[in-house]
């Protein structure tokens, strides 16, 4: 194998020399010029080859071998080992709960990262420490880290970040993390940040769609405070300073309850999807006209609430994945909102 062929270094760059080696060796990978099992050059040799220190060669091949890209055998040498998830650009994408609206977001940032990446999906239950040894595990393998950042206290309640999961976050150079969804403004300044801002969404969705909720006599949230996946207390504020601008009469639950004692002129707001489908069941059984004597709005949109028609609260999870998809492709760096719509239905 003739290693000038395939490696090459620039003496001008400002990529450091180990990372082009890392570089190189993938690129070929991808290319197909180096396969699986094949060997490549030992520590000493590549290092004479190219006048290079043993310890940048040293230094690029543990970071290879850290990412399962080559494999080294007692004896014998060092081999390409992994192929088929070399890409240009590696990504692990991790999220706090499988929900459709998550995986919507999932769903379009792969549709516009494009076929020249490679992304695994990994979900840590809203776990800080499931969530800390995944980015310790994979923190070399990677390229970026899109993270949807959503934890629980131990008695189920909602909290942004832990101090568990800060650190470990921190342990990833800043320009390689996406913070998608849910941020806290003091964690840092230089990573990408794509989010919704759960209280004034909430807050100026309801006042586009006053004219309609006013009609009710009492304002009902269906907000689940203690959950396996917990909700931020930042939509409870932004609901609140609704009704208490308004006027309206309003009350909070933690679930639909069965056999839920409804009255004409109530208006739910719904998050959970189990919730709304007992509500929905509950109007029907007890005859209730949907729109009129009983008013229902949720949060996030799906296809079957589209269906359904039932009016929504949702932030653009299309937007959201596009858009961080976009900010890696372009190597952009900011801070975006993602546009929240409020999309009136016949259940309003």
């Amino acid at each position: 194998m003739d290693i000038h062929k395939l490696i090459k270094i620039d003496e001008n760059s400002r990529i450091p020399k180990y990372q082009q080696i890392i570089n190189s060796i993938i690129n070929n990978i991808s290319l197909g010029s180096l396969t699986m099992d094949q060997k490549i050059p030992s520590i000493n040799k590549f290092s004479e080859e190219f006048y290079l220190s043993r310890d940048t060669v040293e230094k690029a091949y543990s970071i290879l071998k850290e990412r399962n890209i080559i494999t080294s055998i007692r004896g014998k040498g060092f081999y390409i080992s992994r192929t088929k998830l070399i890409s240009k650009v590696n990504i692990l994408f991790l999220v706090n709960k499988l929900s459709s609206y998550k995986m919507r977001t999932y769903n379009h940032f792969i549709n516009s990262i494009g076929a020249n990446s490679h992304t695994d999906l990994h979900i840590y239950h809203c776990d800080e420490t499931l969530f800390s040894n995944l980015l310790e595990k994979n923190k070399s393998m990677y390229d970026y880290f899109i993270i949807m950042p959503h934890f629980k206290t131990e008695d189920l309640r909602h909290i942004t970040f832990t101090d568990k999961a800060i650190k470990a976050i921190k342990q990833i150079p800043q320009e390689k993390i996406i913070i998608l969804d849910n941020i806290k403004p003091t964690i840092g300044d230089s990573f990408v940040e794509i989010y919704q801002d759960f209280e004034n969404d909430i807050y100026y969705a309801l006042k586009e769609g006053v004219n309609k909720i006013k009609n009710y006599k009492k304002i009902i949230l269906i907000y689940p405070e203690k959950a396996v996946y917990p909700y931020p207390k930042r939509i409870l504020h932004g609901f609140r300073k609704f009704c208490v601008e308004y006027k309206l009469d309003f009350e909070i639950l933690d679930k639909i309850y069965d056999d839920m004692i409804l009255k004409q002129g109530d208006l739910f707001i719904t998050i959970e999807e189990a919730d709304l489908v007992n509500l929905v069941k509950q109007v029907r059984e007890d005859e209730f006209h949907l729109g009129k004597e009983i008013g229902i709005i949720s949060y996030n949109d799906t296809p079957l609430k589209e269906l359904l028609g039932i009016t929504v609260m949702s932030t653009d999870f299309k937007v959201m994945g596009e858009t961080a998809a976009k900010m890696i492709l372009d190597k952009s760096k900011g801070k975006i909102k993602v546009p929240f719509n409020f999309i009136e239905r016949e259940s309003l």
